[in-house]
């Protein structure tokens, strides 16, 4: 794997308590407790050692950083190639084209760890991920290794487009044209909230090259710079300001017909493939974001005081401390489920990759959010990092499907039987 000889030297896990800025390394094993919500549980040892490596870079790269990134709306690339040095750039894409050659399971583990340091910097490298497996499964030879390197390295950076102004959950409505002229198609139509777009390299692209619905949808490979690509303003949003959304414009925009991943028609089912180990990597980021919180609410109890005693001696707070920690366990097991099956391609996958988003970025934004309520006065202040972690998950039950849609998934799956 890319980052093999450098985890041995990496600092050995530890909770990471989010402090006002950042995120401080301390051992778990005190006494020679485990913590009930130490992520190593049942890992490999390979595994652990990964994880290591991602966690240290969390504490190191990127939470340091974090506060600044949201409040300047930096997109930092910099630190984003430094972690593909280290095999983040292509988790799961195989290794004859640059990935790392990771399972599911390996992957959701490393975007726990890193979104402990900057949940929307690692959502977004979590969907630059996602794009390149879409090309280094579906694509060509050619297209393979023309593209996958790079995206691996992060020397480029990709945006999945998929969602347009008129149609979200109802992604199969899509109306952006792909109209066949010789050897080109000749692309017009908007996308609308694309992460990433305007500062990214390559834009993997479902668009309509056929009838309606599902079956006359294909996916394109439309590069920065082609003409007639065009970007709208940059949105204002709420949470993951570290990253880029913008509107993508097709306005008479000619792509290479080489530039189509799969055949014609075959868009829909790319797009959806991809998005159910989309939907395990951003509950995976939102465990992160929760496991954080958990720790920064243990703290403060433990240190804040009001009526002459620490609040931790409340036992009102120690249940739901305890609560918190329980819906934490269980978001995680289900998602590290959810990747086992997709992983060994199992037919109940779709649908438990559904149920782990559906339950993980709801639980884990209760956490959060709980954890905020916890600081009182203090958790609304944007010199607590608590805040930011509710403000950067919050999106995560709309996006990748809204957790309305994954409810409709699981139902219909249970209706056909």
């Amino acid at each position: 794997m890319a980052f093999a000889g450098k985890l041995l030297t990496r600092a050995s896990l530890g909770s990471y308590i989010c402090r006002t800025r950042g995120l401080t390394a301390n051992r778990v094993h005190r006494r020679h407790v485990v913590s009930c919500i130490d992520p190593s549980l049942g890992l490999t040892d390979e595994q652990k050692e990964f994880q290591k490596v991602a966690f240290d870079f969390a504490a190191n790269e990127m939470a340091p950083h974090m506060a600044e990134w949201d409040e300047k709306e930096m997109f930092p690339v910099d630190t984003m190639r430094k972690a593909a040095q280290l095999g983040f750039g292509g988790i799961y894409v195989q290794q004859e084209t640059g990935g790392s050659g990771l399972s599911r399971l390996d992957t959701s583990i490393i975007f726990e760890a890193l979104s402990t340091g900057c949940v929307s910097t690692t959502a977004y490298i979590s969907i630059h991920n996602m794009c390149a497996w879409m090309i280094d499964s579906f694509g060509s030879e050619e297209q393979r290794h023309r593209y996958c390197p790079q995206l691996c390295s992060m020397e480029k950076f990709a945006s999945y487009c998929l969602t347009e102004p008129g149609s979200g959950s109802d992604a199969a409505s899509l109306l952006t044209t792909a109209k066949r002229d010789g050897d080109h198609y000749v692309l017009n139509g908007s996308k609308a909230f694309i992460s990433g777009a305007g500062d990214t390299d390559v834009y993997v692209v479902m668009c309509r090259t056929g009838d309606k619905g599902a079956k006359g949808i294909s996916c394109l490979v439309v590069e920065k710079g082609t003409p007639g690509l065009g970007f709208g303003k940059k949105e204002r949003k709420v949470g993951w300001n570290s990253q880029p959304t913008r509107a993508v414009i097709f306005e008479d925009c000619a792509v290479p017909v080489a530039n189509r991943l799969g055949e014609e028609g075959q868009g829909f089912t790319i797009a959806m493939k991809g998005l159910n180990g989309g939907r395990i990597n951003i509950a995976s980021c939102s465990l992160g974001a929760a496991h954080a919180s958990v720790l920064l609410a243990r703290d403060h109890l433990k240190v804040r005081k009001q009526f002459g005693e620490p609040l931790s001696n409340s036992q009102f707070l120690q249940f739901k401390l305890a609560e918190m920690a329980t819906r934490l366990v269980a978001s995680r097991l289900m998602v590290r489920q959810a990747a086992l099956a997709l992983q060994e391609e199992r037919q109940d996958a779709v649908t438990l990759c559904s149920m782990a988003k559906l339950f993980a970025t709801d639980e884990c934004f209760t956490i959060c959010n709980q954890s905020l309520q916890m600081h009182g006065g203090y958790g609304y202040l944007k010199d607590y990092a608590v805040q930011q972690f509710v403000r950067d998950i919050r999106v995560h039950q709309i996006l990748e499907g809204t957790n309305e849609v994954m409810r409709m998934i699981v139902s219909r799956n249970l209706l056909q039987e």
